[in-house]
């Protein structure tokens, strides 16, 4: 799909919303459905995008839309797929006609790597036939930017505030995208709302394999994450630029990495972009940044060889 194509893709979510000005979240989704060219219902689950997009009685939303809360967006996608392949199966439904119907998930990542992680892994087991995609803003930010298991080694957040006793969130993130490739499903990605055709590609993909699919995309929180919103696509191109966020995919147990940077930016470059960040740049905490580098050295190596070893089979 080019630029032109995506251009002249129906809206699915409009403008008028009460999304933040800068928020990754809206970027990402319409993104997503641009990609998506069949019918699609939408499953949202708790957080900043269902509550923005949906003030009572007006929606952003132009296609079905279901709300969910934090803990079962998985499980309703599930209930809804296979409520259609019993319609079909009975003639109710007739996709010549409609066309094929696809069903999409969009939560945060409370909803995903924490609350809903449950639903979502039972889902993807099971194999039932839709894409989950969490826009990941690295904290719960629809109720005032609390520590999820997204949210990067030192970060601030009102419950990992810096200061005398901890410098930020003292553990890793969860890997989710690897906790997902885990389940051996057909398609498993990581992408970032700055590169569109990254992201129209991998959702296109998604779409298309017979089975589970899982999208985990980087969505900058402007207002939390403490920078501009006009400079939200940039920070999103940093995490990538630093190695941080890596872009691949894993296509039937085969990993892929889809962009390399042919001269990595260091982690501090990333850090210094963002007040949530601003305590590592203080002396006492320069042993932090480093430990960071070392997990993202680490982490892209880990990466690299996961690539050179799949596709040696």
């Amino acid at each position: 799909m080019n630029i032109y194509e995506l251009a002249k893709a129906p809206e699915r979510l409009t403008g008028g919303h009460r999304l933040c000005a800068g928020c990754g979240a809206p970027i990402a989704v319409r993104e997503i459905l641009s990609a998506i060219k069949e019918p699609v219902i939408a499953v949202n689950a708790t957080g900043c995008l269902e509550v923005s997009t949906t003030v009572y009685p007006y929606s952003a939303w132009k296609i079905p839309w279901i709300h969910s809360a934090f803990a079962n967006a998985a499980a309703t996608a599930s209930g809804i797929a296979e409520a259609y392949n019993v319609l079909r199966k009975k003639g109710k439904i007739n996709p010549e006609h409609s066309g094929e119907i696809k069903f999409v998930v969009f939560a945060g990542d409370g909803g995903t790597y924490d609350i809903g992680i449950q639903s979502l892994s039972g889902a993807l087991e099971r194999g039932h036939k839709f894409l989950y995609v969490c826009y990941n803003n690295e904290a719960y930010q629809n109720t005032g930017n609390q520590r999820s298991s997204a949210t990067p080694t030192g970060a601030a957040t009102t419950t990992t505030p810096p200061g005398k006793i901890s410098s930020g969130k003292t553990q890793k993130r969860k890997n989710l995208t690897e906790i997902v490739a885990a389940h051996e499903i057909p398609y498993v990605a990581q992408t970032s709302i700055h590169l569109w055709a990254d992201v129209a590609s991998k959702a296109q993909k998604a779409m298309a394999v017979d089975g589970p699919s899982f999208i985990n995309i980087l969505s900058p929180c402007q207002l939390f994450w403490n920078y501009s919103p006009e400079k939200t696509i940039k920070i999103a191109r940093l995490a990538v630029e630093t190695n941080l966020w890596p872009l691949y995919e894993v296509e039937n147990g085969k990993y892929k990495i889809n962009y390399s940077p042919s001269s990595p930016l260091p982690v501090i470059e990333w850090i210094k972009s963002q007040g949530r960040f601003k305590h590592l740049l203080a002396p006492e905490n320069q042993a932090i940044v480093q430990k960071i580098q070392e997990e993202v050295n680490k982490e892209w190596q880990a990466l690299k060889n996961k690539v050179e070893m799949t596709n040696k089979k």
